[in-house]
């Protein structure tokens, strides 16, 4: 019965609301070893306790996923990237979280470790309902590890919310690459949307293969919701 502390963004409130009552707090502020952002053969890793607010700083992740980049700047505000890690905040799973939808769109791979080893799986098998994911008991995410898009891609990442830096009433996530004036490769991940971060494979579909004129964008974002039921939302 006992949760991993690490910047304690999401866990904290939620145990003053009395919605988590741990028997225990595993504080994982000391393993150090958990808190990098390099890169390897062209691949970028992220480690689980590095903080948010250093995915903005790094040149590196601008280089190589400058959607994860724009994406944080949503969460809370600065202070509250200071403290909160990247693998906390994935592993959380809210579904109108901004990280999880990024790491979503850019078919990020998420490594979990455990006492039977370490174990890797993209980002697509590994939530699987609201504040719910794949990591069993006794194992804890590790690592995030995303490959770069070509050049000639684009990002955006913008959200609804009732009040400035609040939780998100829906959220996109998208990647578009262009190759001779068409699309050759699209993303579009939604949180705020179901259960948990989802793709707008109708949106993919539309958009790759056609010129984005301003009639196929506006065809494609008419397919946004496909077989999707949002929750309901003050």
């Amino acid at each position: 019965e006992a949760r991993v502390l690490a910047g304690g963004q999401s866990l904290v409130p939620m145990m003053n609301f009395r919605v988590a009552q741990p028997a225990h707090l595993v504080d994982i502020n000391p393993v150090a070893e958990l808190d990098f952002l390099h890169v390897e053969g062209g691949r970028l890793t992220v480690g689980a306790r590095a903080r948010q607010s250093a995915l903005e700083r790094s040149p590196d992740v601008k280089a190589r996923a400058p959607l994860l980049a724009e994406a944080v700047r949503h969460v809370g505000f600065s202070t509250v990237r200071h403290r909160g890690t990247v693998g906390g905040s994935i592993a959380h799973a809210d579904p109108a979280g901004e990280l999880p939808a990024a790491v979503l769109a850019l078919d990020a791979e998420l490594v979990v470790t455990g006492l039977g080893g370490t174990r890797s799986l993209p980002a697509a098998e590994f939530f699987r309902g609201p504040f719910e994911t794949c990591i069993e008991p006794g194992e804890l995410l590790t690592e995030i590890r995303l490959e770069p898009w070509p050049p000639g891609t684009g990002h955006a990442f913008l959200e609804f919310a009732r009040a400035y830096h609040g939780f998100a009433v829906v959220g996109v996530a998208a990647l578009v690459h262009l190759d001779g004036g068409r699309v050759t490769r699209a993303a579009v991940s939604l949180c705020g949307m179901a259960g948990t971060p989802v793709r707008a494979g109708a949106v993919e579909a539309r958009l790759v293969g056609a010129a984005p004129t301003p009639e196929t964008l506006r065809a494609a974002a008419a397919l946004a919701d496909d077989g999707l039921h949002p929750p309901s939302d003050v």
